[in-house]
């Protein structure tokens, strides 16, 4: 079994007079593959998160694992084909977290279904010896028998192709988890609040605050990283104040809805919505997606909302396709992400021809800041990052080791449903529940999850707040708002005995978190 995270313990290695070889800021998707990747290449790492692990972006995806078919209609063929090589190692490394999905693109013309078969046959191809499956056309009456809730009306057939699929939030704690195991150090809850340079003005360390405490740490690095997705031109501002924005956040906004409305096990694709863009109906934990749209914003939140015009736009494809369609009121919860895109020379510039790939940038101070991408390439990211920190840093020149890295809880063992996103660490939170049959006690009614889950959570997942565990750790959130907030108090009542917590702070804990899902419902 792992040994006991203790955040204490984390925290207590900042007090210690080290230099570290690199301090990551960002515990999203790519700071957690960049401390991985430094940590298993023997480095001395620090990762350091202001909010939770994966509170951002990194938690509120489509949670597909894909290539990008849309990318190959644009002529990205370099970033398709590596995104395809990543999504295959992510299969192989962290199969409990992500799996082969089937989709199918229901066509209305023979054009469109010659157009979309070739396409998807050449997507196929690009994936080389990590591929999946076979594209392939199906008649009307296949397309009908597969997706039952199809808008029959004027169908020609069909496409079924393979992607991938994955839990976004839990490969984020795996990821975690990985690097402390490689000897890296990595804390939520704790920022950066001040840059340290040398006296030709080289960033050689961090000043970093402890949120819960507002205790502060100086620290020494001989690199540092800004992996902080939208808020990259916060850290940037943090080097120099002068800095002129690189990123503009993009939102991408998803309704969740109940299985009933897709039925089967293939997840719909529809290529061309109204806007010219690509929307996905995808089976996610016993409920269906619905997303993403695309929307240029002017500022960046840790907690964005669907805006009215996303939720329309997505029921009102939705209708167009689906009989019958869900309506508002079958709306179970609705969540948003910002994408860090690479902000556009032209302000008219539309999100959706804005480059996906990821860039790297080295200041004038040697602060180095990775962003854009997309979390299936973020090995890859975390790659290139480390690869530029050994130059800037003079680091020793270790090559990388993540192609053929298990992550955390990897096992080829399938389980029931809701527990094979735990992995090898399964068996241990059976053992928890055997050890006292009390754990085996559901949190609400209609789901799965159980209160050993949170003790499991609380020892070895490194939460801190309700939030942590009912959008993050378990999905609850993002599955059934109403239903998270119903188990929010027997969640706070199992933490605060874990953590030695008081009635006011469980108390404060289930208030905060009712607020917060509110934002997650109509």
């Amino acid at each position: 079994m792992l040994a006991v995270i203790n955040r204490s313990d984390q925290l207590n290695t900042l007090k210690e007079a080290t230099v570290w070889d690199l301090i990551i800021i960002g515990g999203g998707a790519t700071g957690l593959g960049t401390a991985v990747d430094a940590a298993s290449r023997g480095f001395k790492v620090l990762l350091i998160e202001k909010y939770d692990f994966a509170k951002g972006t990194s938690s509120k995806s489509t949670k597909l694992v894909h290539g990008g078919v849309r990318y190959l209609a644009n002529g990205d063929i370099k970033l398709v084909m590596g995104a395809l090589r990543e999504r295959g190692l992510i299969f192989k490394n962290a199969p409990h977290v992500s799996s082969v999905q089937s989709f199918i693109i229901p066509v209305y013309s023979t054009f469109s279904k010659l157009k979309y078969l070739i396409g998807l046959k050449l997507y196929d191809w690009l994936a080389g010896s990590l591929r999946i499956g076979n594209s392939e056309g199906l008649s009307k009456a296949e397309v009908i028998q597969k997706l039952p809730h199809i808008n029959p009306k004027n169908l020609k057939g069909g496409i079924l192709y393979y992607d991938g699929q994955f839990d976004d939030a839990r490969l984020a704690v795996n990821l975690g988890q990985t690097a402390i195991e490689h000897g890296a150090t990595v804390l939520n809850y704790v920022e950066a609040i001040e840059i340290h340079k040398d006296e030709k003005g080289l960033v050689n360390g961090l000043t970093v605050r402890d949120t819960e405490s507002n205790e502060t740490y100086p620290l020494k690095a001989k690199s540092v990283i800004n992996a902080t997705g939208v808020f990259v031109d916060d850290i940037l501002k943090l080097d120099s104040p002068t800095h002129k924005n690189l990123v503009r956040p993009s939102q991408g906004s998803h309704i969740v809805i109940d299985r009933k409305f897709l039925d089967g096990i293939d997840a719909l694709m529809i290529p061309e919505t109204s806007d010219g863009r690509v929307l996905f109906g995808v089976p996610w934990h016993g409920k269906v997606l619905l997303g993403t749209t695309d929307i240029p914003i002017k500022e960046h939140m840790i907690e964005p909302r669907p805006m009215e015009d996303e939720i329309n736009f997505i029921l009102e494809t939705a209708d167009s396709y689906l009989d019958p369609a869900p309506k508002r009121e079958d709306i179970l919860a609705i969540y948003a992400g910002l994408r860090p895109l690479a902000a556009p020379k032209d302000d008219d510039e539309s999100t959706k021809e804005i480059s996906r790939d990821h860039k790297l940038i080295r200041s004038e101070s040697n602060l180095i800041t990775i962003t854009g991408g997309k979390w299936t390439t973020y090995r890859k990211m975390a790659e290139d990052t480390v690869d530029m920190a050994i130059q800037v840093a003079g680091l020793k020149d270790v090559p990388c080791k993540t192609k053929n890295l298990e992550i955390h809880g990897s096992t080829p063992d399938v389980y029931h449903a809701h527990w094979n996103l735990y992995g090898k660490d399964y068996q241990a939170i059976q053992h928890l529940i055997q050890e006292d049959e009390s754990l085996r006690e559901l949190l609400v009614e209609g789901y799965e999850y159980n209160a050993a889950e949170v003790v499991w959570a609380c020892r070895y997942e490194m939460v801190r707040k309700v939030e942590d565990f009912l959008a993050r750790r378990c999905r609850l959130l993002l599955l059934d708002a109403k239903a998270s907030i119903e188990a929010a108090p027997k969640v706070a009542e199992i933490m605060a005995k874990e953590l030695g917590k008081s009635a006011e702070w469980t108390q404060k804990e289930v208030n905060q978190y009712i607020e917060l899902a509110k934002r997650y419902m109509l």
